[in-house]
């Protein structure tokens, strides 16, 4: 085969081409800190960084979903502490009242009071929070304990399901506590402070509310501690989503990201080899077969 001046130039003029595409690629390596631009650069590295990304993006919204159950669980466990304060007193108001040393005026005393806590936890059982009732499960827009009946006494409604949220693959917790639970029952929290409000009125039969009082009370510490396991279990996922996010940021770093002493050395490389093809392609060229006829 015989080889032609004009050969010799497409294949240098190719071959420069090549060069100024690696160049360029080492160029795009550094400034964007990647390893491809486009798909078509490596197809391998662009499916596995879908898949680490479509991870991490899940990871990321469980932990979202994880904050939203802290504002239903710490809200409901601030709210039932309170109630467990306000009823306490109330208790210790029935123990007072019970004594039978109490004339009429200071029944009246503790009555007034006692009316007044019972507003309180009226105000705790309607707790709203970002515009959500969180005693009312997922009737958020109702407010539980609206309803006066005949007598003037409440009547809790409480008509909301479960309210559970999604925190990682499979795995849904339970985020409000029952108003049900912790104010129902019977007689309802309510109910007992009515009949005690009624006994101290009448001066009759006052110990009897202990009793219903205490009933009240355990409702709203089992119903506490419940919770408190709840967000036990949500503190240990929560470190698990933390494990993950780091794993799944890691593995998408190692896939996409370059070495940048790596990337560094091959583009000095390039730009050496390219002006050595530069240099001898200047001199391949400059002959030619009008310069041996002049």
């Amino acid at each position: 085969m015989r080889v032609t001046q004009g050969m010799l130039s497409n294949n240098m003029l190719r071959n420069l081409m090549q060069s100024n595409t690696k160049m360029s690629s080492y160029m795009d390596q550094l400034n964007t800190g990647k390893k491809i631009t486009r798909p078509s650069d490596d197809p391998v590295v662009a499916m596995k960084g879908m898949g680490y990304r479509t991870e991490l993006v899940k990871v990321e919204q469980f932990q979202r979903n994880t904050n939203e159950m802290h504002n239903w669980m710490d809200n409901s466990d601030t709210a039932l502490d309170k109630a467990t304060s306000a009823m306490q007193r109330i208790r210790e108001l029935a123990v007072q009242g019970s004594n039978g040393t109490y004339d009429d005026e200071e029944l009246a005393s503790i009555s007034e009071e006692v009316k007044q806590l019972k507003e309180h936890l009226v105000d705790i059982a309607n707790t709203n929070v970002n515009d959500k009732y969180i005693f009312n499960g997922t009737d958020t827009d109702i407010a539980p304990v609206n309803t006066i009946n005949a007598d003037g006494g409440i009547e809790p409604g409480f008509t909301g399901g479960e309210v559970k949220i999604e925190v990682s693959s499979g795995t849904t917790l339970k985020a409000n506590v029952s108003g049900a639970d912790v104010f129902g029952g019977e007689p309802s929290i309510f109910g007992a402070i009515d009949n005690f409000i009624d006994r101290l009125d009448s001066g009759e039969d006052i110990d009897s509310s202990i009793g219903e009082l205490d009933i009240g009370i355990n409702n709203i510490i089992n119903s506490r501690a419940e919770l408190g396991a709840r967000m036990n279990r949500l503190e240990l996922v929560e470190n698990r989503l933390s494990e993950q996010e780091v794993i799944a940021t890691q593995s998408m770093s190692n896939n996409e990201d370059i070495d940048y002493a790596e990337a560094i050395t091959q583009l000095i490389t390039q730009e050496s080899l390219h002006r050595a093809a530069l240099s001898a392609g200047s001199k391949i060229i400059q002959p030619s077969l009008v310069d041996f006829l002049r």
